[in-house]
This record gives structure tokens, C-alpha cells and sequence, in this order.
């Protein structure tokens, strides 16, 4: 692997967005009051930060984020953990190691009739609250916060295309830098997830390798399989660049590849290029879902596209929205998911092409620029 140079990094690493967290929480109230939501219950996940710009340890000491609609959220936080927070704006409540941190939340709750807890809130703080407040119906946060995250402010937009940029540095390194052949799927994951660091990522969140018969399996996890020549190879992978996601996919043949691997992979990439080009305002999700998966379809791989076409990414790497058969919800400007059509074929091989986009005004904003070829490697 080569190392950066002082000069590629300082041209890689954009500036740490900012972000008004207040505001955020302010539009919440509006949507909470407007469903007549009593109070919202943020822990570890995404939301913490989206909302405070504070993300928490997941552990067993729990911290969490209490908004009503009418009054200023208070932020519930193990006293050992408080010097990490950095919003003067909030409230924040230090707890100590003999007190019910439990208790603190009920009783900031108390007589609230509806209540929404976030997603990732785990099991043994909800059932507890619950035994607390026995009144309460329960439904979950991202009911409501997505409709403020899916839409992706100018400062995230820029901070996912330069994620993306990040990755597209990575796929063009790898016929290069990358030797496949006589190799283990679990080695050439490694070096890509070298790559995604020394590209300028905080992090490589997962890199899969899936070489021949295993490229039929989307999530398959990198093991001691070698590399062999004609093999297919399905790279996935991506990591975390000042707190927003990539997340890309390319296939590369081991040599010349055969005709009907030319062809499937001329499938895949045509129904990409077609999915890509439905995005636009006012389109619904299912539609790009359609129009990707019409072209497989059609030349007879249709059960062999075994997944959604995309997930909404971001502070997560899959988050709302989804794209999929059934979700009729109209995207907006703002919008940020992939679009990842794919063919597997069970003892032989698997291709998927994965890019990001963003629903612009008028069209589509595509975030990755690599190449879409089959690109033959060593």
C-alpha cells in the first residue's frame, strides 16, 4: 500500500461540517406536536447525534435525549460522559453511578400519554421505561425523525460526495495496487479496507470480497476462499468520512472473462444506469425500483435479483429511504440512497453494481463517478 502525501491528504479531507442542532430539534417539536407526540426518547443510534451533534458510548450506562414539543430537551448522560459533551445549547443532566438513571427519564416523562423511542434504544432501558410509565403507548422515533433526516441538508450532501470521491480513489487504485489471483477473499478484503483509510476515511465500516460461487451470496463475509482465474469478484465496501457513509460496489473478472459473465454483468450495469436515470422529484420509491429490475427481468434473471435496489445512507449506512417494491413515497431534493441492482446465480457467481445518488431539483446527482466497466485484474 502507498501512503498519502501531505499534499493528498490536505486536498482530500474537507473541513467537519457544521450543523445547527437546534434547530434541528426545534423542527421535531413542530412534527411531534403536529402527531401529538408527548415526549421522544433518543439513546445510542444515529439520531443523538443528528439532533445534539453528541454521539454516545453504547454501553450499559445509559444516555438519552428527552424532547417534548414545549419545553427545552434534556440530555440524560452518565456523569463520567458529560465531559464529552460539547452543545452549551442543551440541558444536560449528569447522572452518578448509585443513581436510577431509569427513574430520572420516567419522571421527566411523567404524564406523557404517547412517547417514541429511537430505533436503537436497547431492549433492557425500553422495558424498564415501560414497567415505569405503564399508561404510555409507545411507537418508534423514526417514524418522525426521518421525515428531518432523509432530507439531506448542503453541508451533509457535500460531506457524502466527499465520501464517495474517497471510494472512487480506492476503485481506481485496485487494478493496480490490488493482486487478486492465488489470494484469499479475506487478504484482498483487507487491503481495500486499508485503502478506504489511507483514502481519508475515520474508518472502513466493511469490505466484502465475494469471489466466484460466493459472489451469489449479497452479504457474504470474506473468508480463506482463493482467488482463481475467471473468477468474478464482487467488491462492497465502504467506511465513515466525517460522520456520513460511502458505500460503493464493483465486480471485477480474474482475467478474460466468459461470454455469459460479459453479458449478465452488461445486464446489471444497464439496469443501473436505467434506475440511476428515473431519480428525480416526485418519483416514487418503488418506481426507480421497478425501472432497475424491469431490465433484469427482461432478459430472464428476474429471480435472480434477489434484494431491494437501494437504502437511503448517511449517518448510517442504511437508513430511510428505501428503495423497494411497495414504498410509495415521493422523493424530494434532498435525498440521498444507492441504487444497486445485482444478479446471482447459486454455484456460480454473483455481480452487483453499486452508486449513490442524491434526488436533485430537476434530476439526479450521482455522488460516485468510477467507471462501470467489468475491469479485468490479476
Amino acid at each position: 500500500m502507498r501512503e498519502p502525501s501531505a499534499g493528498e491528504v490536505g486536498q482530500t479531507v474537507p473541513p467537519v461540517p457544521l450543523f445547527d442542532h437546534r434547530r434541528r430539534v426545534e423542527l421535531l417539536q413542530g412534527l411531534m406536536a403536529d402527531r401529538g407526540v408527548d415526549a421522544m426518547l433518543l439513546a445510542v443510534g444515529a439520531d443523538l447525534p443528528y439532533f445534539t451533534g453528541y454521539e454516545a458510548m453504547a454501553s450499559e450506562r445509559m444516555t438519552m435525549l428527552t424532547v417534548t414539543p414545549d419545553s427545552e430537551p434534556v440530555l440524560f448522560i452518565p456523569a463520567l460522559e458529560a465531559p464529552r459533551v460539547e452543545a452549551d445549547w442543551l440541558e444536560v443532566v449528569p447522572w452518578g453511578e448509585l443513581e436510577d438513571p431509569i427513574a430520572l427519564v420516567a419522571d421527566r416523562c411523567s404524564g406523557a400519554r404517547r412517547l417514541a423511542v429511537g430505533d436503537h434504544t436497547w431492549s433492557a432501558f425500553l422495558v424498564r421505561l415501560q414497567e415505569r410509565l405503564p399508561d404510555s403507548q409507545w411507537s418508534t422515533a423514526s417514524e418522525i425523525t426521518s421525515q428531518l433526516r432523509m432530507i439531506k441538508e448542503p453541508s451533509e450532501i457535500d460531506a457524502l460526495r466527499a465520501a464517495a470521491s474517497a471510494v472512487d480513489r480506492v476503485l481506481a487504485r485496485i487494478p493496480g495496487e490490488i493482486r487478486f489471483a492465488g489470494r484469499s477473499e479475506v487478504d484482498v478484503s483487507r487491503d481495500l479496507a486499508e485503502m478506504t483509510v489511507e483514502e481519508g476515511h475515520e474508518t472502513a465500516a466493511f469490505s466484502i470480497v465475494a469471489s466466484g460461487e460466493n459472489g451469489a451470496s449479497p452479504h457474504h463475509e470474506p473468508g480463506n476462499r482463493v482467488i482463481s482465474k475467471a473468477d468474478l469478484v464482487v467488491c462492497d465496501f465502504g467506511g465513515r468520512y466525517d460522520g456520513y457513509y460511502s458505500d460503493v460496489t464493483r465486480t471485477f473478472v480474474v482475467g478474460e472473462p466468459s461470454p455469459d459473465q460479459v453479458r449478465a454483468h452488461g445486464l446489471v450495469r444497464a439496469a443501473n444506469q436505467v434506475g440511476r436515470a428515473k431519480v428525480g422529484p416526485g418519483v416514487e420509491c418503488q418506481d426507480v425500483d421497478r425501472a432497475a429490475r424491469q431490465v433484469i427481468d427482461d432478459a430472464g434473471y428476474g429471480e435472480r435479483f434477489i434484494h431491494r435496489t437501494g437504502h437511503g445512507i448517511g449517518l448510517e449506512v442504511h437508513e430511510h429511504p428505501y428503495i423497494v417494491e411497495g414504498n410509495r413515497l415521493a422523493l424530494k431534493p434532498g435525498m440521498a440512497f444507492s441504487v444497486e441492482p445485482g444478479i446471482y446465480l447459486p454455484g456460480e457467481f454473483g455481480i452487483r453494481i453499486e452508486d449513490i445518488v442524491v434526488c436533485g431539483e430537476a434530476g439526479r446527482d450521482d455522488l460516485n463517478e468510477a467507471a462501470r466497466d467489468l475491469v479485468v485484474v490479476g
